[in-house]
């Protein structure tokens, strides 16, 4: 099988601030919305990097993405905040809300934001470890196009609707927790279609409801699985979990929930009915000097941290990882090496290339 191209990661970086750029997006914009890109990459979160920018690329070009909205708070208290993102890119509208999340829990002790008319924002981990540096907890959520079938539903009906919280240390790294609410996330079923891979049985099913593992029958008319799967894998909590995130991000906010979210790409069907304005996120920012010292509970994640760590390992499987240590040693790696990117990819940033006249890089070596 032909190697994974490796790319620069400040060459990406620097590609789609330029692609953004050329579709009217401003350049502290469109740095902003390279950086979240480029965090996922790093991390190893393949699915919500630069393999994403034809998708965005589409959107700005069929005008369906606004690229200078009017961000602004239209409902306010000291501690909260609803936003209308303008129907902006995620990537800017994102950072913006947990920007104002931030703020509250400095003057409030804790904020949360909830977001209506926006769009898709990348890697949920983006924003929980912006967070840490301010002491803070921070937490985010977001809703998504249908592409998972409630527990013992044979239809999409939720998005993938990813939750993170990040908690910092002080000598250990911080535990990230960064989770779709279905048993794998739908970039995770492109990337296996783009290899040529099967997916393990237990992620999806096809238009009739069967279990399947082939990415190509998810895709085309199939639906992905809730965290759990089915009822001997306990789906049930895995379905609980994407609608909280949709009650959160949507159903709050008043952006669309459930099946009427709108599409991420310009070849996806637009849902017939809307209930709201764009897809919502939800941003939690909860400062720790609020409730303890924030040395002595850095110290004591770093207990907790190096406790798990150090629990023996059950035969035939590796070292026990604390939540983030997988993402934080593809980044060390990847900042080296290269961002790696699969031919498929490879060929859809080509033809954005060739769409806006911006150079692709070249790879590595």
């Amino acid at each position: 099988m032909k190697p994974d191209a490796l790319f620069a990661h400040t060459d990406l970086h620097a590609f789609c601030r330029d692609v953004f750029e050329h579709h009217g997006v401003p350049r502290a914009d469109a740095e902003q919305a390279a950086a979240v890109l480029l965090h996922a990459d790093l991390r190893g979160v393949d699915s919500h990097g630069v393999a994403r920018l034809l998708a965005y690329h589409g959107m700005l070009a069929s005008g369906r993405i606004d690229p200078r909205p009017r961000i602004e708070i239209v409902r306010e208290s000291a501690s909260t905040a609803t936003v209308d993102g303008g129907n902006g890119l995620g990537l800017v509208v994102g950072p913006a809300a947990n920007r104002i999340a931030l703020a509250k829990a400095r003057t409030a002790g804790s904020g949360w934001v909830t977001v209506r008319n926006t769009n898709h924002f990348g890697a949920a981990s983006y924003y929980v470890l912006e967070a840490l540096a301010h002491d803070v907890i921070g937490w985010s959520m977001t809703n998504s196009t249908k592409l998972v079938a409630p527990h013992r539903g044979a239809e999409r009906m939720l998005g993938t609707n990813p939750i993170a919280i990040a908690f910092p240390g002080h000598e250990e790294p911080p535990i990230v927790v960064d989770m779709a609410s279905c048993t794998a996330a739908y970039g995770k079923v492109e990337i296996a279609r783009r290899r040529g891979r099967a997916i393990p049985r237990g992620w999806a099913i096809d238009a009739a409801g069967n279990d399947t593992t082939s990415p190509d029958a998810m895709v085309e008319g199939g639906a992905l699985l809730p965290l759990g799967s089915d009822d001997e894998g306990s789906g049930h909590k895995g379905y609980a979990l994407a609608v909280m995130v949709d009650v959160l991000s949507a159903v709050l906010s008043g952006a669309n929930w459930g099946p009427f979210a709108p599409p991420f790409t310009i070849q996806q069907e637009v849902p017939k009915r809307s209930v709201g304005r764009g897809i919502g996120h939800f941003f939690g920012a909860m400062s720790i000097a609020a409730f303890d010292d924030p040395l002595e509970f850095k110290r004591r994640i770093d207990d907790f941290a190096r406790t798990l760590r150090g629990t023996r390992s059950r035969p035939g499987h590796g070292p026990v990882l604390v939540p983030g240590d997988p993402e934080r040693e593809a980044e060390a790696r990847r900042r080296v090496a290269g961002v790696p990117l699969v031919d498929a990819v490879v060929r859809d940033l080509a033809s954005v290339a060739e769409a806006t006249g911006v150079a692709l890089p070249a790879p590595l070596g």
